[in-house]
């Protein structure tokens, strides 16, 4: 097996973006810690074309190879911004056009952003059910960041940073041989 690959999803269209930014520092987080390739995409590199898209094969070829590497990976780090409790539309369109199949067992640390406190739960009662219907193994701990937690869109804050080392060790369970070759190294 070759290095394993982190693909981290953010469903935010806007640049910058305190999403993009944690889904961003958590798959940096794991790949530090692992040694694992990262790679991440947000809703503008999946492109217009999914909003036109009633199957994946319409398509055009820059979200094909988002796509291709959602499903390819070994690990995904999905990150959603909350909108009106849930996550945004054109987010979920995109989880829509990915075949159950395609993410059974792949193990998925999921994360979100909202404006404040009212809507930490939208990784459990959201995201966490969502990946579910998959099959996926989502990580028992889920990270959820407020405005506060970032300064000039960069996690600042001391607790998320606590919150986020907490889920990167659960990383580990789905890759014992490397989680004991990187021990036995150190």
């Amino acid at each position: 097996m070759g290095t394993p690959r982190i693909v981290a999803i953010s469903g935010s269209f806007s640049r910058p973006s305190k999403t993009t930014s944690l889904v961003q520092h958590v798959a940096e987080r794991i790949s530090d810690r692992y040694g694992f390739d990262s790679v991440t995409y947000d809703m503008v590199e999946v492109g217009p074309s999914l909003g036109n898209a009633l199957w994946r094969k319409q398509l055009d070829d820059r979200a094909q190879h988002v796509f291709q590497e959602i499903v390819e990976a070994d690990i995904l780090v999905v990150g959603a911004p909350t909108y009106k409790g849930s996550y945004p539309g054109l987010f979920k369109h995109l989880i829509d056009l990915i075949e159950p199949h395609e993410l059974k067992s792949k193990p998925i640390l999921i994360t979100a952003t909202g404006g404040g406190d009212r809507h930490a739960l939208m990784v459990e009662h959201q995201l966490r059910p969502l990946f579910g219907f998959f099959m996926a193994h989502t990580l028992p701990t889920a990270v959820y960041a407020s405005d506060r937690d970032f300064v000039d869109y960069a996690v600042s804050s001391e607790q998320l940073g606590k919150r986020i080392d907490e889920a990167v060790s659960e990383v580990g369970a789905f890759f014992p041989t490397i989680t004991a070759n990187r021990a036995a190294a150190e």
